[in-house]
């Protein structure tokens, strides 16, 4: 039995995103401004504040203005003002249709946000939270959950040291124990802790299914003479065919710099289908290439979103702790957004924990979150969009995005149909010989490229000779079932070239390079056989992004 270090505090809190901070920077103001001590650690298994935080992203100012209305003054990184909304259908691989914005949803329209880096934003927001004195440990990965008398009481950090065998090696260190009186989960989308907990407390009992979205995303330098700082543009169609959904996007950031991504919905059902080469196809499109060409590339990542929306939002309340923004599924995909919402989700909780501290309790199942939660325009915002997702799912993209356009546009969500997609991501896939085969075309390595030069630009980096952190329930099912009914589409649905078959000793062998993992957790959501289960890896590995 390893012997730990025990921490304890009043409050833990595991994820330094937009909702993690957002709740301890609540918390703690709330604590000043009633001169009482609270103790508030917040762990993140990057090796640094932002590391990997990935997000479009055009944020709206909503739940920063009420967490810290003097913002500007402090130096939020949030400077570059959207001036120009820019809406395409992709009829095919060479030509586009603008869409009118009448003709739109208007919560893609983006009057008043700014083109921001998350990243950046979470380094700003983890400055003002420790300047409240908030302890923040980067490089330290939420490993477990303590749980005693069915309730939380923190979680145990995972160990340093360990070889491929899980045996000590030199250096060894045992991860601790951080107890607290109540633990916020904000791991942001398909948090490894937040499934265990939606699980061992059957938080999703009574709503439909999560869905997913695998993001892509590259900041490229461009040609100066081809930047329009403060442009957004979105678009869906091509590449994306038949029932595969999703959309694109170029954002006009600052520095002559652009951001360009494509979201591609994982309930997809061609077996063949590759995400990451449907993102490098799409910038050949004269839209992308007309401003990337001539340009340099200077950084890649990709991360699941979770874009089910209100149907599919779990009770976000257990004895002992909260599960805030992403690990609970607060994302308006109507908006294309969800830092604001994840933030608003935050700051509720704190207000909710504090006053149960204030109170003398802990360990309490926080029952008022719910309605505290209910009760703020976060909610709303989900209540208004509620069916947008299901009801592309069940409508496709032109029947579903007229039903949305009326549904948004005239009525604000209120028209009274209810649209529920309870088909699991992972269930879509049809049989390999019921699809057709895609093919793509060779990276030209200018304005498309490999999945290892990619991964390289995201500057993975795992220490050497760890346990595997990508888990097989069953070791024979990748080859025995998933290659045999669906061509192992984890040599496709990863973002990164972790999974390969490769031929070794005349048979085929299921290979995990998880060294190249960026933590975007498409496997854990998408194998058709629910066989993989993704767990943190040592603290501080996975990717680098500086400015995303």
């Amino acid at each position: 039995m390893v012997e730990r270090e025990t921490m304890e505090f009043d409050v833990v809190i595991v994820g330094a995103g937009p909702a993690g901070l957002s709740t301890a920077i609540r918390l703690a103001q709330q604590a000043q401004q009633q001169d009482q001590e609270c103790m508030i650690c917040v762990v993140e298994k990057g090796s640094e504040v932002g590391a990997h935080i990935l997000s479009g992203a055009v944020f709206e100012t909503t739940a920063l203005d009420e967490l810290l209305p003097n913002w500007q003054e402090l130096g939020a990184p949030v400077t570059t003002k959207v001036t120009n909304d820019e809406i395409y259908w992709f009829n095919n691989k060479n030509k586009a249709t603008a869409i009118p914005h009448f003709a739109t949803p208007k919560t893609f329209h983006n009057d008043g946000n700014y083109i921001v880096s998350m990243g950046n934003v979470c380094r700003w927001l983890a400055e003002q939270a420790e300047n409240l004195g908030v302890e923040i440990f980067p490089g330290f990965s939420a490993h477990s959950l303590i749980i005693e008398d069915d309730t939380v009481k923190g979680i145990v950090t995972g160990d340093m040291g360990l070889d491929t065998d899980g045996n000590e090696k030199d250096g060894f260190m045992p991860g601790m124990e951080l107890r607290a009186k109540y633990t916020v989960f904000a791991e942001g989308c398909r948090g490894h802790l937040g499934k265990q907990l939606i699980n061992q407390f059957a938080l999703d009992k009574d709503v439909s299914v999560q869905h997913y979205g695998l993001g892509f995303k590259e900041i490229w330098q461009i040609d100066p003479a081809k930047h329009k700082q403060g442009t957004v543009v979105h678009g869906t169609g091509w590449p994306l065919t038949g029932d595969t959904n999703g959309g694109s996007f170029m954002y006009h950031s600052e520095n002559n710099q652009v951001v360009v991504g494509l979201i591609v919905d994982l309930n997809y059902s061609n077996p063949h289908l590759s995400p990451f080469d449907e993102f490098q196809q799409m910038k050949h499109h004269p839209i992308f290439k007309d401003v990337l060409e001539g340009g340099e590339r200077i950084a890649y990542g990709a991360r699941a979103i979770t874009k089910g929306g209100l149907h599919s939002l779990p009770k976000m309340h257990f004895p002992g702790g909260l599960l805030v923004g992403c690990d609970a599924g607060t994302l308006n995909f109507a908006k294309i957004k969800g830092n604001h919402t994840a933030m608003k989700s935050g700051m509720v909780a704190a207000e909710v924990i504090f006053t149960a501290l204030a109170n003398e309790q802990q360990h309490t199942d926080l029952v008022e979150y719910s309605d505290a939660f209910a009760q703020s325009w976060a909610y709303k915002e989900l209540h208004q969009s509620r069916n947008f997702g299901p009801v592309m799912h069940k409508l496709g993209k032109f029947l579903g995005g007229a039903y949305n356009t009326l549904d948004q546009n005239l009525f604000s969500g209120a028209l009274p149909f209810t649209f529920k997609d309870n088909t699991p991501d992972y269930a879509t896939l049809v049989d390999k010989n019921q699809a057709p085969r895609l093919s793509y075309p060779k990276a030209d390595g200018q304005l498309s490229f490999d999945k290892l030069s990619s991964v390289f630009l995201s500057n993975t980096n795992h220490e050497e000779s760890q346990p595997c952190h990508l888990k097989l329930k069953n070791a024979a099912i990748p080859i025995e079932v998933n290659l045999v009914k669906f061509d192992e589409p984890a040599q496709r649905y990863c973002p990164a070239g972790v999974y390969e078959i490769q031929q070794i000793a005349g048979k085929d062998e299921f290979v995990i390079n998880s060294q190249n993992c960026v933590h975007c957790k498409t496997c854990d959501i998408k194998d058709p056989s629910q066989n993989i289960t993704w767990l943190t890896p040592e603290g501080a590995g996975g990717p680098n992004y500086p400015n995303m």
